[in-house]
């Protein structure tokens, strides 16, 4: 079947066209007409199926028919990648319709974003995170939404967003359409896909995750301090020409970058501690051939979408099969075909393990001839924690000894003697001093008020009288006898 069968827009049709789209996925088989005709729908798809233009294809014919300038359509992703895949994706459809659209994440101004809300774009494709925080703002109303669809909603789950999820639907309109997208279908996503939807269709609901047919998946086996000059072999061969590469953490992302980048491969890196401007430039640079390999962590396993990707390189074994999945799932998609690597050191035999129970599969092991197994490796990926620490602490010492420097010179500099060079203005420490006895002579007054502390006389009292504190008279206000300071007293007859 193609897609001139499917009931869309006369100007998607042609963009289609262009785009080299003939006829529909599987998954836009089963998807487009159900939502075509206003259903809500709960589907579980592999990444790469198409599942994109599943839930923007109809969305956007609807909004062919209604009015601009109030936003009706808003997309949830996991990733800030895949955000701004989806927007792309959108755009080159929809070349020949008036039809807008604006993604809202974080790591960049709020200032274009706050915009978008204002002038209404027809379509938001947003994270959660984000979008909360512009719904602390009066202008970040999406009253007239029709149209919702969450998309990698495991994914979402994995990354803790199920909260945020909640708290965004509670800024949302009651009445919509609902689009329900999932590689897996774990008890929580369930739970969450019954509160939304309203007699889904559903679709592909008992598929099993698995990779796509298209993938060729092996085995390197490979000591742990060996695989960055595995895949340096392998780069330098010409059995790799360019890789999307995975590793477990940003640390050993931002090490193998720098390992393969001394060595003449270019390669950049895209992790959670890179800006966004950085992410995407290494996206970017990655697609147009710029770098040969770009090394990524799970961040990115959802969201890159490279044509004709050749290769992805699990450098270490992901921890959960369905990780496993989703980065292999970057080659092969369209229904083209990618090669698939994984090094598996002997430590990661059982994540290896699972990973085949899940595939029901045995995945074949590969050998590399004329590669020395039992050689040394020239520089550690990892470096241990004790040592990290222990450059680190050198760098803020460093730091404060440059800052201590740079103080002194600016003092110097305005003609006065550097802090360390000024002498002390605190007493040096030393005996307790009792206090000295004063060399002034006592006032009259002084000395009345001393005598009158010890009870004895004063000599200043008259001749034959003792001068007491009983004796002074009050300061304060005088009384007769039987008042008080609120009245005379009264009796009970007065």
């Amino acid at each position: 079947m193609a897609f001139a069968s499917l009931k869309l827009h006369a100007s998607l049709q042609r963009g289609l066209k262009e785009l080299g789209f003939t006829r529909p996925t599987p998954i836009q088989l089963d998807a487009i007409p159900p939502a075509l005709e206003g259903r809500d729908l709960l589907a579980c798809a592999q990444t790469g199926s198409g599942k994109t233009l599943a839930f923007l294809l109809p969305i956007l014919t609807h909004l062919m028919a209604k009015p601009r300038g109030a936003t009706r359509a808003l997309v949830l992703t996991p990733t800030r990648e895949l955000a701004a895949q989806i927007l792309e994706d959108l755009n080159e459809v929809a070349v020949h319709t008036p039809l807008t659209a604006a993604t809202v994440y974080g790591g960049v101004a709020m200032g274009p974003q706050e915009h978008a809300f204002r002038t209404g774009v027809d379509v938001i494709i947003a994270c959660p995170g984000r979008l909360l925080d512009h719904f602390r703002a009066p202008y970040a109303t999406l009253a007239h939404l029709e149209y919702l669809v969450l998309d990698e909603a495991d994914r979402m789950l994995d990354m803790g967003f199920l909260p945020d999820i909640k708290r965004v639907l509670k800024h949302l309109p009651p009445r919509k359409q609902t689009l329900f997208f999932s590689a897996t279908m774990p008890g929580p996503i369930a739970t969450l896909a019954h509160e939304m939807l309203k007699s889904p269709a559903a679709i592909n609901l008992e598929r099993k995750s698995v990779p796509a047919t298209g993938i060729t998946q092996a085995i390197y086996p490979v000591p742990q301090e060996l695989k960055g000059e595995l895949l340096l072999a392998l780069l330098t061969r010409g059995d790799i020409r360019e890789a999307l590469v995975f590793t477990r953490t940003k640390h050993r992302a931002n090490r193998l970058a720098e390992f393969l980048d001394k060595r003449g491969i270019s390669t950049e890196r895209i992790h959670g501690n890179r800006s966004q401007a950085q992410r995407t430039k290494a996206l970017d640079g990655f697609k147009h051939g710029s770098f040969r390999v770009l090394v990524a962590t799970d961040i990115a396993a959802r969201g890159i979408d490279v044509e004709a990707l050749g290769h992805v390189v699990n450098f270490d074994v992901p921890n959960v099969p369905e990780d496993y999945i989703h980065r292999v799932g970057r080659t092969a998609r369209a229904e083209l075909t990618g090669e698939a690597y994984t090094f598996v050191s002997p430590a990661e035999e059982a994540e290896l393990h699972a990973i085949e129970r899940a595939i029901s599969k045995r995945l074949p092991r590969v050998t590399v001839p004329d590669f020395n197994y039992a050689a040394r490796a020239d520089a550690k990926l990892e470096i241990p924690l004790a040592e990290r620490i222990a450059v680190i602490r050198a760098k803020k010492a460093e730091d404060r000894a440059r800052a201590a420097a740079k103080l002194a010179r600016r003092e110097t500099a305005a003609g006065q003697a550097p802090r360390s060079a000024r002498p002390s203005t605190r007493p040096a420490p030393g005996p307790a001093l009792s206090r000295p006895a004063s060399s002034r002579p006592a006032s009259p007054r002084s000395a009345s008020v001393a005598g009158e502390r010890r009870g004895d006389d004063s000599p200043y009292a008259k001749p034959g009288q003792t001068e007491s504190r009983s004796d002074k008279p009050s300061r304060g206000r005088r009384f007769r006898s039987g008042e008080g300071r609120k009245g005379p007293r009264r009796g009970p007859h007065a």
